[in-house]
Protein backbone atom coordinates (compact mmCIF):
# COMPACT_ATOMS: atom_id res chain seq x y z
CA UNK A 1 0.00 0.00 0.00
CA UNK A 2 1.19 3.77 -0.60
CA UNK A 3 2.11 4.94 2.55
CA UNK A 4 1.14 8.57 1.24
CA UNK A 5 -2.82 7.20 0.98
CA UNK A 6 -2.49 4.67 3.45
CA UNK A 7 -1.56 6.75 6.33
CA UNK A 8 -4.71 8.08 7.79
CA UNK A 9 -6.02 9.41 11.19
CA UNK A 10 -9.47 10.27 12.78
CA UNK A 11 -10.66 12.69 15.02
CA UNK A 12 -14.59 11.54 15.65
CA UNK A 13 -16.23 10.52 12.93
CA UNK A 14 -13.55 12.47 10.68
CA UNK A 15 -10.88 10.90 8.91
CA UNK A 16 -8.01 12.80 7.13
CA UNK A 17 -4.69 12.13 5.05
CA UNK A 18 -3.24 15.54 5.58
CA UNK A 19 -1.61 16.18 9.03
CA UNK A 20 -1.39 19.78 8.35
CA UNK A 21 -4.13 22.18 9.90
CA UNK A 22 -4.07 25.75 9.40
CA UNK A 23 -5.77 29.00 9.76
CA UNK A 24 -7.17 32.03 8.38
CA UNK A 25 -6.49 34.98 10.33
CA UNK A 26 -3.30 37.96 9.79
CA UNK A 27 -3.62 37.43 5.93
CA UNK A 28 -3.10 41.07 3.63
CA UNK A 29 -5.70 39.50 1.53
CA UNK A 30 -8.69 37.02 0.89
CA UNK A 31 -6.59 35.50 -2.63
CA UNK A 32 -3.35 35.38 -0.77
CA UNK A 33 -5.26 33.65 2.03
CA UNK A 34 -6.88 31.19 -0.27
CA UNK A 35 -3.54 30.57 -2.64
CA UNK A 36 -2.05 29.47 0.51
CA UNK A 37 -4.39 27.27 1.79
CA UNK A 38 -4.61 25.16 -1.30
CA UNK A 39 -0.74 24.97 -1.47
CA UNK A 40 -0.25 23.60 2.17
CA UNK A 41 -2.94 20.77 1.21
CA UNK A 42 -4.95 20.76 4.22
CA UNK A 43 -7.59 19.33 4.57
CA UNK A 44 -8.90 20.79 7.41
CA UNK A 45 -9.08 24.86 8.30
CA UNK A 46 -9.88 26.44 11.42
CA UNK A 47 -12.23 29.99 11.44
CA UNK A 48 -12.77 32.16 14.97
CA UNK A 49 -16.36 32.31 14.94
CA UNK A 50 -16.11 35.77 17.54
CA UNK A 51 -14.15 37.41 14.49
CA UNK A 52 -16.40 36.66 11.44
CA UNK A 53 -18.43 39.40 9.82
CA UNK A 54 -21.96 37.92 9.19
CA UNK A 55 -22.84 40.96 7.45
CA UNK A 56 -20.31 40.72 4.39
CA UNK A 57 -21.51 38.58 1.64
CA UNK A 58 -20.15 37.24 -1.76
CA UNK A 59 -16.38 37.96 -2.08
CA UNK A 60 -16.53 40.34 0.75
CA UNK A 61 -16.89 37.26 3.56
CA UNK A 62 -13.98 35.12 4.36
CA UNK A 63 -15.95 32.16 4.10
CA UNK A 64 -16.36 32.75 0.37
CA UNK A 65 -12.47 32.16 0.04
CA UNK A 66 -12.21 28.38 1.39
CA UNK A 67 -11.21 26.17 -0.78
CA UNK A 68 -14.17 23.75 -1.75
CA UNK A 69 -13.68 20.26 -0.22
CA UNK A 70 -11.91 22.16 2.99
CA UNK A 71 -13.75 20.87 6.55
CA UNK A 72 -14.32 24.12 8.67
CA UNK A 73 -12.83 24.03 12.37
CA UNK A 74 -14.60 27.15 13.81
CA UNK A 75 -13.02 28.14 16.86
CA UNK A 76 -13.73 30.51 19.94
CA UNK A 77 -10.49 32.71 19.70
CA UNK A 78 -10.63 35.56 21.83
CA UNK A 79 -13.15 34.05 24.53
CA UNK A 80 -11.94 34.45 27.73
CA UNK A 81 -14.15 32.55 29.93
CA UNK A 82 -16.12 29.51 29.25
CA UNK A 83 -19.39 30.94 28.99
CA UNK A 84 -17.84 33.25 26.21
CA UNK A 85 -16.39 29.91 24.46
CA UNK A 86 -19.40 28.01 24.71
CA UNK A 87 -22.09 30.61 23.37
CA UNK A 88 -19.00 31.22 20.78
CA UNK A 89 -19.26 27.14 19.68
CA UNK A 90 -23.00 26.76 19.73
CA UNK A 91 -22.95 29.69 16.97
CA UNK A 92 -20.70 28.16 14.87
CA UNK A 93 -22.48 25.06 14.90
CA UNK A 94 -25.99 27.21 14.24
CA UNK A 95 -23.96 28.60 11.52
CA UNK A 96 -23.64 24.90 9.95
CA UNK A 97 -20.29 25.15 10.56
CA UNK A 98 -20.55 21.41 11.90
CA UNK A 99 -19.53 19.58 15.33
CA UNK A 100 -16.26 19.94 15.41
CA UNK A 101 -14.76 22.75 17.59
CA UNK A 102 -11.62 23.99 18.46
CA UNK A 103 -11.88 25.07 21.75
CA UNK A 104 -9.47 28.22 23.41
CA UNK A 105 -10.35 30.06 26.66
CA UNK A 106 -7.88 32.29 27.24
CA UNK A 107 -6.67 33.56 30.49
CA UNK A 108 -4.21 36.16 29.56
CA UNK A 109 -4.65 38.72 26.69
CA UNK A 110 -0.70 39.53 26.85
CA UNK A 111 0.48 36.04 26.37
CA UNK A 112 -2.77 33.99 25.18
CA UNK A 113 -1.94 31.28 27.51
CA UNK A 114 -5.16 29.50 28.19
CA UNK A 115 -7.66 29.42 31.57
CA UNK A 116 -7.04 25.89 32.37
CA UNK A 117 -9.68 25.63 34.60
CA UNK A 118 -12.24 27.60 32.06
CA UNK A 119 -11.18 25.34 29.59
CA UNK A 120 -12.10 22.15 31.36
CA UNK A 121 -15.67 23.49 32.27
CA UNK A 122 -16.54 24.87 28.65
CA UNK A 123 -14.95 21.30 27.07
CA UNK A 124 -17.05 19.11 29.39
CA UNK A 125 -20.52 21.29 28.77
CA UNK A 126 -19.56 21.09 25.32
CA UNK A 127 -18.99 17.35 24.85
CA UNK A 128 -22.20 17.01 26.37
CA UNK A 129 -23.87 19.24 23.71
CA UNK A 130 -22.37 17.08 21.26
CA UNK A 131 -19.72 18.59 20.11
CA UNK A 132 -16.45 17.02 18.91
CA UNK A 133 -13.70 18.90 21.15
CA UNK A 134 -10.31 19.87 20.22
CA UNK A 135 -9.18 21.74 23.26
CA UNK A 136 -6.09 24.30 22.86
CA UNK A 137 -3.80 23.84 26.20
CA UNK A 138 -0.74 24.11 27.88
CA UNK A 139 2.17 21.46 27.30
CA UNK A 140 1.19 20.08 30.95
CA UNK A 141 0.47 16.49 30.55
CA UNK A 142 -1.98 16.22 33.80
CA UNK A 143 -3.72 19.04 32.25
CA UNK A 144 -4.00 16.91 28.82
CA UNK A 145 -5.38 13.45 30.87
CA UNK A 146 -8.23 15.64 32.43
CA UNK A 147 -9.50 17.11 29.19
CA UNK A 148 -9.07 13.54 27.97
CA UNK A 149 -11.31 12.72 30.85
CA UNK A 150 -13.51 15.01 30.15
CA UNK A 151 -14.24 13.08 26.72
CA UNK A 152 -11.93 15.47 24.69
CA UNK A 153 -11.69 13.85 21.34
CA UNK A 154 -7.86 15.24 20.93
CA UNK A 155 -5.61 17.37 22.76
CA UNK A 156 -3.81 20.16 21.51
CA UNK A 157 -0.90 21.43 23.35
CA UNK A 158 1.46 24.76 22.72
CA UNK A 159 4.43 24.44 21.09
CA UNK A 160 5.31 28.30 21.97
CA UNK A 161 2.88 30.73 22.80
CA UNK A 162 0.12 31.93 19.52
CA UNK A 163 2.45 33.30 16.68
CA UNK A 164 5.22 33.94 18.76
CA UNK A 165 7.12 31.25 15.84
CA UNK A 166 9.38 30.20 18.89
CA UNK A 167 9.45 27.02 17.87
CA UNK A 168 9.29 23.61 19.98
CA UNK A 169 10.13 24.91 23.79
CA UNK A 170 9.34 21.74 25.85
CA UNK A 171 9.50 19.02 23.35
CA UNK A 172 9.99 16.67 26.91
CA UNK A 173 6.62 17.80 27.91
CA UNK A 174 5.35 17.36 24.78
CA UNK A 175 6.95 13.87 24.48
CA UNK A 176 5.12 12.33 27.76
CA UNK A 177 1.46 13.90 26.16
CA UNK A 178 1.93 12.30 23.27
CA UNK A 179 2.82 8.51 25.13
CA UNK A 180 0.41 8.52 27.31
CA UNK A 181 -2.56 10.09 25.68
CA UNK A 182 -5.45 7.89 24.51
CA UNK A 183 -6.50 10.58 21.86
CA UNK A 184 -4.97 12.24 18.99
CA UNK A 185 -2.29 14.69 19.92
CA UNK A 186 -1.98 18.01 17.49
CA UNK A 187 0.38 20.76 18.43
CA UNK A 188 -0.85 24.24 18.10
CA UNK A 189 0.69 27.24 18.67
CA UNK A 190 4.36 28.34 18.33
CA UNK A 191 5.67 26.92 14.91
CA UNK A 192 7.67 29.68 13.01
CA UNK A 193 9.35 27.14 10.13
CA UNK A 194 9.04 23.98 8.53
CA UNK A 195 11.96 22.62 10.39
CA UNK A 196 9.52 23.50 13.67
CA UNK A 197 6.60 21.59 11.97
CA UNK A 198 9.17 18.47 11.14
CA UNK A 199 9.98 18.83 15.09
CA UNK A 200 6.37 18.36 16.52
CA UNK A 201 5.87 15.33 14.16
CA UNK A 202 8.82 13.85 14.89
CA UNK A 203 8.45 13.86 18.61
CA UNK A 204 5.01 11.89 17.62
CA UNK A 205 2.30 14.33 16.91
CA UNK A 206 -0.50 13.14 15.02
CA UNK A 207 -1.00 16.84 13.20
CA UNK A 208 0.05 20.19 13.35
CA UNK A 209 -1.89 23.34 13.36
CA UNK A 210 -0.50 26.65 12.45
CA UNK A 211 -1.30 30.30 11.21
CA UNK A 212 1.10 32.77 11.79
CA UNK A 213 3.72 31.03 10.66
CA UNK A 214 2.90 30.59 6.79
CA UNK A 215 0.52 33.69 6.88
CA UNK A 216 3.15 36.76 8.13
CA UNK A 217 6.00 34.97 6.00
CA UNK A 218 7.34 36.75 3.14
CA UNK A 219 5.85 34.55 0.51
CA UNK A 220 3.09 32.65 2.55
CA UNK A 221 1.98 30.60 -0.38
CA UNK A 222 5.87 29.47 -0.66
CA UNK A 223 5.93 28.96 3.06
CA UNK A 224 2.95 27.00 2.67
CA UNK A 225 4.30 24.70 0.60
CA UNK A 226 7.08 24.28 2.37
CA UNK A 227 4.67 23.40 5.95
CA UNK A 228 3.48 21.10 3.99
CA UNK A 229 6.46 19.13 3.15
CA UNK A 230 7.62 19.94 6.80
CA UNK A 231 5.21 17.94 8.32
CA UNK A 232 5.04 14.90 5.74
CA UNK A 233 8.85 14.61 6.27
CA UNK A 234 8.59 14.81 10.05
CA UNK A 235 5.81 12.23 9.79
CA UNK A 236 7.65 10.03 7.57
CA UNK A 237 11.16 10.46 10.07
CA UNK A 238 8.41 9.15 13.32
CA UNK A 239 7.11 6.00 11.30
CA UNK A 240 10.96 4.97 9.96
CA UNK A 241 12.42 5.70 13.41
CA UNK A 242 15.81 7.40 14.35
CA UNK A 243 19.00 5.86 14.37
CA UNK A 244 20.04 5.72 18.72
CA UNK A 245 21.79 8.93 19.57
CA UNK A 246 25.79 8.15 20.78
CA UNK A 247 28.34 10.49 22.37
CA UNK A 248 31.38 9.03 20.16
CA UNK A 249 31.77 8.75 16.52
CA UNK A 250 30.66 5.04 14.87
CA UNK A 251 32.54 4.50 11.38
CA UNK A 252 29.68 4.54 8.30
CA UNK A 253 32.17 1.33 6.81
CA UNK A 254 33.00 -1.28 9.25
CA UNK A 255 36.71 -1.15 10.11
CA UNK A 256 37.77 -4.91 10.37
CA UNK A 257 38.97 -6.03 6.67
CA UNK A 258 40.27 -2.81 5.98
CA UNK A 259 43.56 -3.20 3.46
CA UNK A 260 46.98 -3.11 5.91
CA UNK A 261 44.73 -3.19 9.16
CA UNK A 262 45.65 -6.28 11.73
CA UNK A 263 43.58 -9.22 10.12
CA UNK A 264 42.77 -7.12 6.84
CA UNK A 265 43.93 -7.30 3.01
CA UNK A 266 47.58 -6.78 1.94
CA UNK A 267 47.74 -4.95 -0.94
Amino acid sequence: MDARTADTWSIGTHVFTSRLLVGTGKYKDFPTMQRALVASGAEVVTVAVRRLDLSKKGDESLLAWIPKGMKLLPNTAACFTAEEAIRTARLGRELDMGDLVKLEVIGDRRTLFPDVDGLLAAAKVLVKEGFTVLPYTNDDPVTARKLEDAGCAAVMPLGAPIGSGLGIRNPYNLRIIMETAKVPVLVDAGVGTASDAAVAMELGAVAVLMNTAIAEAGDPVLMAEAMRDGVAAGRKAFLAGRMPMRLHASASSPMTGLMGAPGGATP
